[in-house]
C-alpha cells in the first residue's frame, strides 16, 4: 500500500516514513502544502498521513479542498494543535482521525491501519479471502490453515490486491503499492512477484484479466 506523508518537520517526517517502510507501506513524503496537492493530484495513494501547519497552504485547507472536489482519499491528521475545537474542524473537514503530536509511532501505525480497514469496509483486522487469510500487523499469511513465508514486496501486493477482494487491480497500481518515489520499477517486477505468489499459494489464485489488471479468485 501507498502512503503519502505530508510533514514540514524533518525529524517527524523522517520518523514517519521509517516507520511506516518498516510496517510494509510504499511512502513517499513530502514537506510543503502545494507539494502535496501536486503529489494527490499525480499519485495514486491508499491514504495520507496530514500534518496542518505546513509552508505555503495549510493542511486543513488541503482537506477542505479535497473533499469539496470529492477526493475520498483517506486522511489521517498529525499535528500539534491539541484543542477540542481544533480536532472538531479536522474532522468536521472530513479527516478520517485525529493524532496530537508528540505520538507513539505504534499507535500511528494502528491508525492508519483502522482508517484503511474501516474505508475497505472491514471491522476485522485480517482480511479472509476463501482458503487464503492476510494479517497486515503481524505480517502473517495462511493457506488453507498452513503458513506461507513471502517477501516484503509479495505480501504488498498480495494485500493490495485483497483491499477489495475479487475486484480488478491495474498492475500500475500494484507498482504503486510496492514502490515509492525514487525506487526503479523493473519492466517486469510486478508480473514476478505475482508468479511467485502463485507458485506459493496457488496456480489459479490470482487471475490475468486482459487489458485490465488482476483479481484474486475465490478459492476455498
Amino acid at each position: 500500500m501507498r502512503m503519502l506523508v505530508v510533514e514540514d518537520d524533518v525529524m517527524i517526517g523522517r520518523a514517519v516514513m521509517t516507520g511506516l517502510k518498516s510496517a510494509g507501506f510504499a511512502v513517499d513524503w513530502v514537506r510543503d502544502g502545494c507539494e502535496a496537492e501536486l503529489a494527490i493530484a499525480n499519485g495514486t495513494y491508499d491514504m495520507a498521513v496530514l500534518d496542518l501547519g505546513l509552508p505555503r497552504r495549510g493542511g486543513l485547507d488541503i482537506l477542505k479542498g479535497l473533499r469539496r472536489a470529492q477526493v475520498e482519499l483517506p486522511v489521517l491528521i498529525i499535528t500539534a494543535r491539541d484543542a477540542v475545537a481544533d480536532r472538531i474542524a479536522g474532522l468536521d473537514a472530513g479527516a478520517d482521525d485525529y493524532l496530537v503530536k508528540p505520538f507513539d509511532l505504534d499507535e500511528l501505525l494502528a491508525r492508519a491501519r483502522a482508517v484503511i480497514r474501516r474505508r475497505a469496509g472491514r471491522a476485522c483486522p485480517e482480511i479472509r479471502h476463501g482458503a487464503l487469510t492476510v494479517d497486515p500487523v503481524k505480517r502473517i499469511v495462511t493457506f488453507r490453515g498452513s503458513a506461507v513465508n513471502l517477501s516484503a514486496r509479495e505480501f504488498a501486493v498480495l494485500e493490495a490486491l485483497l483491499q477489495q477482494p475479487g475486484a480488478v487491480v491495474s498492475r500500475e497500481k500494484l507498482e504503486d503499492a510496492v514502490y515509492g518515489w525514487g525506487q526503479e520499477v523493473e519492466s517486469n517486477s510486478v508480473e514476478v512477484h505475482l508468479h511467485h505468489l502463485r507458485r506459493k499459494l496457488d496456480p489459479g489464485l490470482i487471475r490475468n484479466v486482459r487489458g485490465v489488471g488482476y483479481r484474486v479468485a475465490q478459492i476455498e
